[in-house]
């Protein structure tokens, strides 16, 4: 981290407001809100010091561990994040887990602002009857196990031949895709080994995705929705009798090419011969049934109970009254994100994010907490894409650097505002920091691990291995690691 005297190695001179210091901040959680958050702070015309502080030993959030390892066109956004952390103006500090490792009381003494941008991890709740069965899964967990995300389980039951996916995102197509993919297809990827090795043994054979809406109001990119069609040997099924488009559809496919692309994919579908689809595992796209019911018999899934719904002619569904039951032995909701709570942080339990105003955090009361900030998806909660997740950091920095230049004395809270104090005190609790040049340590170990099998990488996935790597424990690259 460059001191207050140092310039920036992008060349950039920040002026000071009106303070002798720099102005320390905080990130924390090193997503790409966090990240984008952090760089358009240093781009700002303040003298500013910035920490991103991140729970994992790696950065990227969602990025590493929520994008399917068969979307490297997605991955590619790390490449952005990337050189905005290379830079060296942003010291990264990672493995450091706020509310364990550190709390606001403590981020207090060494930095005068911290912006929250921890993102939203956990599945969205679904209230219907057997949701809580064994064989019934959060789609969250599951990508986070493909994924190889640290703190998840490394093993995963994938016994059921029939299984159902609620959910009309982009999500549920991961997640239906993940299962109904071949193992073998899935090498050339990132796919840790023990992923690959379970999904290889993997009995399945057809995978059902639920939309409670019709076809014009589902959430998938057209992309996306396309490669689903060239998965090899797994076969898309539509049913005619699922298309139904109202006034609201129709207007809503007149008023978005994305959505007319989708429509035109999914009714392009409709049009195939039955008797061309002789691939041995096949992935079912149902429209206008609602979850009603996950069946239970002894304790495990044996089915999924679907009500049909109607268009009510302004996108908008109901009820009709009429069930139907689905054959599956599991199940995975996709029906979104939720925040987690914060250690003296406050929080909205029922829209799962930090209550604020333009990125400004604000207690029970409404007022604003001094020199606390909030972006991403626990500032606004789980919605928009990267374009949504820029604009929305611009605000909450435009609003920060309002208050510092409202204030500019006053902000600068931190008693103890030294970057080697951070480090310090987190030494004096034994956390084992990784910095930046930990981590390109870990990236370079997983390429290697990588080309030595003829794959892009292979990631490393205990937490406690990723540690030693990073921090130059670990001199010999071990066997490739699931």
């Amino acid at each position: 981290m460059r001191a207050a005297s140092e310039a920036p190695r992008n060349g950039r001179h920040h002026r000071p407001v009106s303070s002798n210091r720099s102005l320390r901040v905080a990130v924390v959680g090193a997503g790409p809100a966090g990240i984008y958050a952090a760089d358009i702070l240093s781009k700002t015309d303040l003298d500013v010091s910035i920490d991103l502080l991140e729970r994992l030993p790696a950065p990227f959030g969602l990025v590493r561990y929520g994008v399917a390892p068969d979307h490297p066109r997605i991955k590619q956004i790390i490449v952005a994040l990337h050189k905005v952390l290379e830079r060296g103006d942003i010291r990264l500090l990672a493995n450091v887990d706020y509310g364990v490792d550190l709390k606001l009381e403590d981020l207090r003494q060494f930095y005068d602002a911290v912006i929250f941008s921890t993102g939203s991890i956990r599945d969205a709740s679904l209230a219907i009857p057997g949701i809580d069965l064994p064989e019934s899964y959060g789609a969250a967990d599951f990508v986070s196990w493909y994924d190889g995300h640290p703190d998840v389980p490394r093993t995963w039951p994938l016994a059921a031949r029939e299984v159902a996916v609620l959910g009309a995102g982009n999500v549920a197509l991961d997640v239906a895709r993940i299962l109904a993919k071949h193992a073998d297809d899935l090498l050339p990827t990132e796919i840790p080994a023990n992923v690959y090795e379970l999904l290889a043994a993997s009995p399945v054979t057809d995978v059902h995705i639920f939309a409670r809406r019709g076809p014009a109001q589902v959430k998938f990119s057209s992309l996306e929705l396309r490669e689903m069609g060239h998965v090899p040997d797994v076969d898309v099924i539509v049913y005619p009798e699922d298309f139904d488009f109202d006034d609201g559809s129709m207007a809503a496919i007149h008023s978005s090419n994305q959505t007319k692309q989708v429509v035109k994919t999914l009714t392009d579908w409709t049009l195939k011969d039955p008797a061309d689809q002789t691939a041995s595992r096949r992935i079912h796209l149902h429209f206008l049934h609602r979850p009603a019911e996950v069946l239970g018999a002894d304790g495990h899934v044996v089915g999924l109970r679907t009500e049909r719904t109607a268009l009510n002619g302004d996108g908008t569904v109901s009820g009709t009254g009429e069930f139907h039951d689905w054959p599956v032995q599991a199940v995975y909701r996709a029906v979104g994100y939720f925040g987690s709570p914060l250690v003296d942080i406050p929080f909205d339990d029922l829209k799962g994010v930090i209550p604020n105003n333009g990125g400004r955090v604000i207690d029970v009361d409404g007022d604003q907490v001094p020199g606390v900030y909030a972006t991403g998806w626990i500032k606004r909660g789980p919605i928009g894409l990267i374009g949504s997740t820029k604009s929305d950091a611009s605000e909450t920095i435009r609003n920060l650097a309002e208050d510092v230049r409202a204030d500019a004395d006053e902000l600068r809270t931190a008693a103890e505002p030294d970057p080697d104090a951070v480090l310090a005190f987190l030494a004096a609790r034994a956390v084992p920091v990784v910095e930046w040049r930990g981590w390109e340590l870990l990236e370079a170990h997983e390429i290697a691990l990588g080309a030595a099998v003829g794959r892009e990488r292979i990631k490393v996935v205990p937490r406690e291995e990723m540690t030693a790597i990073a921090r130059g424990e670990q001199r010999t690259a071990p066997a490739e690691r699931g």
